[in-house]
């Protein structure tokens, strides 16, 4: 997949058909310091745009190749095209996150996009394992990864509500008592 190539092509397209999104997944943690890899790319996006959504990636030659009322993937049958998969925001907490996304630089300083701020992050991180319980080993080494680079700026009590919405105040709690004071 040429990574660099799909943003361009996607971004100038959301942009123009003002496409409220935020990048999500392996690249935002690599936008907020965390380098992982991954093979795709994900966002957050507005689900009153997912109509010029469609018709963009349309436009571009992918086919959906699952749709929910949460998601959205979309397949290219060329390699350099690759997968975009699509969280839908339509809870106000989920449209809130992609208001207070910031725009940050990926691929090597050479792109500019807007990504999740990392306590929305890991508020995506902690619904996916409240979601699917065989995800807690890879999210919980994301959350921790995020919170050891960002462990002084970290807003910990937006942090802890989202622990909070899906009943995991014992390990928020372990993991405050672990990086807080952490230097």
């Amino acid at each position: 997949m040429d990574f660099k190539l799909v943003f361009e092509n996607l971004l100038k397209r959301f942009h123009k058909y003002n496409v409220r999104y935020a990048l999500i997944g392996g690249f935002a943690l690599g936008a907020q310091g965390v380098v992982r890899a991954t093979i795709d790319i994900d966002f957050l996006v507005h689900r009153d745009d997912m109509a010029s959504v469609h018709m963009i990636m349309n436009e571009l030659g992918y086919e959906c190749s699952y749709q929910t009322e949460n998601v959205s993937q979309f397949i290219s049958s060329l390699k350099i095209f690759g997968e975009v998969d699509f969280l839908h925001a339509f809870r106000e907490i989920s449209v809130g996150m992609i208001k207070r996304a910031e725009e940050k630089m990926v691929l090597n300083e050479s792109l500019a996009i807007r990504v999740l701020k990392v306590e929305d992050l890991i508020g995506l991180k902690v619904q996916a394992m409240a979601n699917d319980e065989e995800r807690t080993t890879i999210e919980l080494a994301d959350i921790e990864a995020l919170v050891a680079r960002h462990k002084s700026s970290l807003d910990w009590n937006s942090v802890g509500e989202y622990f909070s919405l899906f009943g995991f105040d014992e390990l928020f709690s372990e993991l405050k008592a672990r990086y807080r004071h952490a230097q």
